[in-house]
């Protein structure tokens, strides 16, 4: 059963998704698991939950380019929960994927913001056509610092001008400018590197660190963080 699928290695800069984070709230096992694995071989950073409690949570530690939610879930159903992120100032972009395929539920998921409502049942591939558009049509450029990077073609700049950034250093630069002021634990950056190892960790970020000048602390037995200016 695939619980988080974290997709960041070197091959995934060649892909237009590539780094992009998606919330995904479905309690079907298989349906989950089956746009768990499709999103991440897209190269998309997915974390799937399968309550809403769990996706609240989730929006509270984490920052990401896209929600996807089921409506019927346990504990706070998807229309809840998108009524108080709403509430709450959380602009994210939302797809409905839902076997409520009336017209009032439609129309309420409009009402309480979502982009798109996809009834179920749905080609997967369906799916993804519409997350790229989403996605890579209107996404825009995250800044911390001196350093602007652009998710849609990877590009990353100091002061305006281009930045070369190592294959190795790029998704850890993604994944700390999208998790400023959080420690990540070292197994979630390790997912990221294509051989892992606690040397070779310590080596890529003091790269990162001297190409970005950005102030990455070792929280001691837990992980790295990138620190607010």
């Amino acid at each position: 059963m695939v619980e988080f699928v974290e997709n960041g290695k070197s091959s995934a800069s060649k892909n237009k998704g590539a780094f992009m984070k998606i919330l995904l709230l479905e309690d079907d096992p298989l349906l989950g698991e089956t746009v768990a694995e499709m999103l991440g071989e897209a190269h998309y950073d997915v974390h799937w939950v399968k309550d809403g409690e769990e996706a609240a949570e989730a929006t509270f530690y984490n920052t990401y380019d896209l929600y996807l939610l089921d409506i019927n879930v346990p504990k706070i159903n998807g229309f809840q929960l998108l009524e108080e992120l709403r509430e709450a100032g959380d602009s994210t972009r939302v797809i409905f994927i839902s076997a409520l395929s009336d017209i009032g539920s439609v129309t309420r998921g409009f009402r309480l913001g979502a982009e798109d409502y996809l009834k179920k049942p749905f080609f997967p591939e369906e799916l993804l056509v519409r997350i790229d558009a989403k996605l890579i049509r209107f996404h825009n450029f995250i800044l911390h610092g001196e350093i602007s990077f652009n998710p849609q073609n990877n590009e990353v700049t100091k002061n305006g001008h281009p930045l070369s950034v190592g294959e190795v250093q790029l998704p850890l630069l993604h994944l700390f400018i999208r998790n400023i002021g959080i420690t990540l634990p070292k197994e979630r950056l390790f997912d990221l590197m294509e051989h892992p190892s606690d040397s070779a960790l310590r080596v890529a970020i003091n790269k990162l660190k001297h190409t970005t000048d950005w102030d990455i602390r070792n929280i001691r037995g837990v992980g790295y963080r990138l620190e607010t200016r």
